[in-house]
């Protein structure tokens, strides 16, 4: 499925985790080297622009933290980065530049690419968050299915069984994601779409779409 693989989804440029989703072909082939891409990286990061905090965790100098965030390692937080009030870092997470981890939104074992927003009660686990991708209030990643089968990514007739259990969602570059939607596991959206509030979406949808109900997606003009 072309729209599903990274070099469709994502400007690699805009995230330190370049490399690492550049040796894959799919972004969830990266879920389970996020924890051993962040220790490998995390030595390296020029100490000038980063500290080294607690076990595991690299902060930059210039990001905003606020005393009541939680953050456990292995974790990157980029610059210019805000983490707001009670926000809950789990671990295995790169937070890029510019991004905003809002009052008590839950993050784990996730990349956000660089100016990424989740802002208000979000939670977002196991997935990948492109380029200037937003989600709104209340919007989460479902990453584990009622059933607990392995996840399988559908679109129409096509399939690929990712052999995960635990797989939230690949959301594009510039995704906007309404206000109190879920994300069900092995979901995927590709760039420059718009998901309406209040949405509950599965499979694949194209970029530069709008999507308004599993059986209303229209192409933006």
């Amino acid at each position: 499925m072309k729209a599903c693989k990274v070099c469709n989804l994502y400007d690699l440029s805009q995230t330190i985790a370049r490399d690492l989703l550049e040796s894959v072909t799919y972004p969830w082939e990266a879920l389970s080297q996020i924890q051993d891409y962040i220790l490998k990286i995390g030595n390296q990061l020029d100490a000038e622009k980063y500290d080294k905090v607690g076990e595991d965790v690299w902060i930059a100098k210039t990001a905003r933290v606020m005393p009541s965030a939680y953050i456990h390692g292995p974790a990157i937080i980029g610059e210019n980065t805000e983490i707001r009030h009670c926000a809950f870092i789990r671990g295995k997470v790169i937070v890029g530049d510019g991004a905003v981890v809002g009052n008590s939104t839950e993050l784990k074992n996730v990349i956000l690419f660089n100016k990424v927003q989740v802002p208000h009660y979000n939670y977002v686990g196991d997935s990948v968050l492109g380029y200037q991708a937003h989600m709104g209030a209340g919007s989460i990643t479902s990453n584990v299915k009622s059933d607990k089968k392995l996840i399988v990514v559908k679109n129409g007739k096509e399939q690929i069984e990712t052999g995960l259990k635990k797989f939230g969602a690949m959301i594009g570059d510039r995704v906007e994601i309404g206000c109190n939607t879920v994300l069900n596991p092995g979901t995927v959206i590709g760039k420059n779409s718009n998901v309406y509030p209040l949405s509950s979406v599965r499979g694949v949808i194209l970029p530069n779409s709008i999507y308004k109900n599993q059986n209303e997606i229209i192409e933006k003009i």
